[in-house]
This record gives structure tokens, sequence and C-alpha cells, in this order.
């Protein structure tokens, strides 16, 4: 046997191995390849995406008709005397889940806040010291005059909760316009 016909012998297990690895990795033969034809794997990926259409289109129906049930009766939160100018008061309104925060501002204001980031739902704090809203999770920064952002990916502004004093008893009443 010359060098050439070793060579070339050598070449042939080379690809002898190769396609047999190949085989064990995919054990399928041509043969098999018509048990799914283009027509069902299109029929079977439309079904799917309609499913999944389907199963968010009642995910948002069902959101949106949750949203609607919650009554908004008025909740004392505090007496005017109990938080200092520059300060905030966290409490959850509208139900015990919903977090909320009263600001007393600079010049006697009072405002209050869903606690709730527009951005993805983080808590939002009160930094007094900065003079600001602040959302840790990704940096959001709102205005503590009119809740509306300042910095960072929010895009929206805090939902702001509508108050009624009555005496020196500050009550929230419902979100505000």
């Amino acid at each position: 046997m010359t060098g050439r016909e070793a060579d070339g012998l050598s070449r042939g297990l080379v690809v002898a191995r190769r396609a047999m690895r190949w085989r064990a990795e995919f054990p399928y033969h041509w043969d098999a390849d018509d048990l799914v034809s283009r027509r069902e794997l299109l029929q079977a990926a439309v079904l799917a995406s309609g499913a999944l259409f389907a199963g968010t289109a009642v995910l948002a129906i069902r959101g949106a008709l949750a949203g609607t049930g919650v009554t908004t009766a008025p909740l004392a939160i505090a007496r005017l005397g109990e938080v200092a100018e520059g300060q905030a008061r966290y409490f959850s309104y509208p139900t015990p889940d919903d977090q909320a925060m009263l600001l007393h501002l600079p010049g006697g204001r009072f405002v209050a806040y869903s606690q709730r980031c527009t951005h993805l739902s983080c808590a939002v704090y009160y930094q007094p010291e900065r003079g600001r809203l602040y959302c840790p999770c990704h940096e959001g920064v709102f205005s503590p005059e009119t809740g509306d952002p300042v910095a960072g990916p929010p895009q929206r502004r805090l939902a702001q909760i509508a108050l009624r004093q009555e005496g020196d008893t500050l009550f929230a009443t419902g979100e505000a316009p």
C-alpha cells in the first residue's frame, strides 16, 4: 500500500466516523421526514399563536374588570401636625395591598401619590434631602410637586391620590384626575 492510498484510507475513516457521530446525534431517517408536512407545521404554529393571543386577551379583560371593583371610601391618613414639612407618611390606599405616600411639601402644601413606579411597579420613596421621589430599581426620579418623571426610564407620572381636609385631618378620597 502506498502512502497515497493510506492517506486516502485514513480520510475515508474520518468521514465515516463523522457520519456515524451525526447519525447518533440525529437518529432520523430521510423517510421519516414526511411525518409532518409544512402545512401541518404551519397549522400548529397558527393554533399556538391563537391560543397565546386568546390567553392574553382573557388576562387583559380580567385585569380591566378587576380594577373597576375597588371602592375608594375616604381614609383618614394623618392630622396636619403629624407630618412635618418636608417629610412623608406612608400608608395603604385604596386597598391594603396598594402602597401610597403623603408628602408635606415646603410651603405647607400636601400631596399624595401611589408608591408604585410607572416603569415596572417598583416602590417609590421620598428623598427629602434631595427633593425628589426616587425609584431605586432603575434609577427613576419623579417630581414631588407634580409626580411627573424627571429622570430614568419612567415615561408616565405617578398616580395621584385626591386629598380632602376636614378640620385638622387629611383624608384620601380616590384617584385624582
